[in-house]
């Protein structure tokens, strides 16, 4: 951490909601020809959609390797989507992009700039990912803080009052904190984001090799105290775990609202799991993953707009960027607004 600055925790500030009001959304330009491949421009084509939706409501800054690449954002995105020449070695915001916190009167915001060794070293290089998060901490917070461990955003998930949700799968994962347990791990959760509990889930999707379990894939809170949770029909090889997180959730007084909606595509012969879970929220919006799956499509955003009923639902198509690892929650990350 910073010399001379006490942690966040100690300064009052705290991790907001994600529906609390954002200044702008980051993202980063797809580029990892090695996990694109022939998918790229497709991948290219998904991120501009997100970001199109999302700046139909706030300013998205997207991160670019060079001009080609800001070009390419200027000719496929809107107006108010804003190329940024940062390097990156990937494209996956929410995981290497900084997390803000900010003081109860929203006027402090600082980054947490958390360290990111691309989930357990799976994925090389990493160098650019993990600097690009600190210089868009210090871009956008009043101070930066220099965590001393490893976390990615899409593991985590807060209410803004204090409760975290997250998976033993991920955050206990060896290739992250090894020399770390549970109540170390909770401790410099409530240090650095201010939050008074940690709630863990066991395990995440099954095919969630990749990240080891995210939470962002299975769960988000919708309110304080109340999270939107992915079930499976019994057939399916998540079927018992996401039972087993539900229950953990409930029993630690959270409302538990179940969500049975499940999607597999295919892209390059690959069956791929597509989670409608992974959506990204506003204040004002909600951005949901489709997969060309018109009945499931429509259940899961109709469902979706039930549980945030002040918000409008959008759609955007993500069959690429599920089969690449995510959705719209993971290639963002939110810069949570000031206030005045």
């Amino acid at each position: 951490m910073l010399t001379g600055m006490s942690t966040p925790a100690e300064r009052g500030l705290q991790m907001p909601a994600e529906w609390a009001p954002h200044e702008r959304t980051l993202m980063a330009w797809p580029c990892r020809t090695s996990l694109w491949g022939r998918q790229l421009d497709r991948a290219k084509a998904e991120y501009a959609g997100v970001a199109n939706a999302i700046a139909a409501f706030e300013p998205v800054t997207m991160a670019v390797n060079g001009p080609r690449e800001a070009e390419e954002v200027h000719e496929a995105c809107d107006a108010n989507v804003e190329p940024l020449e940062l390097p990156t070695n990937d494209s996956w915001m929410r995981d290497h992009g900084p997390i803000f916190v900010m003081d109860e009167a929203r006027s402090e915001r600082v980054g947490v700039h958390f360290r990111f060794n691309a989930w357990g070293g799976k994925f090389a290089p990493f160098d650019r990912d993990e600097r690009s998060g600190g210089v868009l901490a210090a871009r956008y917070g009043d101070n930066v803080v220099a965590a001393p461990i490893v976390l990615e955003g899409g593991s985590i998930a807060v209410d803004g009052v204090g409760t975290l949700l997250t998976t033993e799968q991920c955050l206990l994962h060896h290739g992250r904190n090894p020399e770390l347990g549970r109540e170390e791990l909770s401790g410099h959760l409530h240090e650095l984001l201010g939050v008074d509990r940690v709630i863990w889930l066991g395990k995440g999707l099954v095919e969630d090799r990749d990240t080891d379990g995210h939470v962002d894939l299975i769960a988000a809170f919708t309110a304080p105290g109340q999270v939107l949770m992915q079930s499976a029909p019994e057939q399916n090889p998540n079927h018992h775990l996401l039972a087993a997180n539900q229950q953990i959730a409930a029993a630690a007084g959270l409302e538990v609202i179940d969500f049975p909606v499940l999607s597999y595509q295919k892209v390059e012969d690959e069956e791929v799991v597509c989670s409608y879970m992974n959506f990204y929220l506003g204040d004002r919006f909600c951005v949901v993953p489709t997969f060309d799956l018109p009945a499931k499509d429509r259940q899961a955003l109709e469902r979706i707009g039930s549980a945030f009923p002040d918000h409008e639902v959008v759609g955007v198509p993500a069959t690429t960027i599920a089969w690449g690892g995510g959705g719209p929650h993971c290639i963002t990350q939110q810069v949570p607004a000031k206030a005045g």
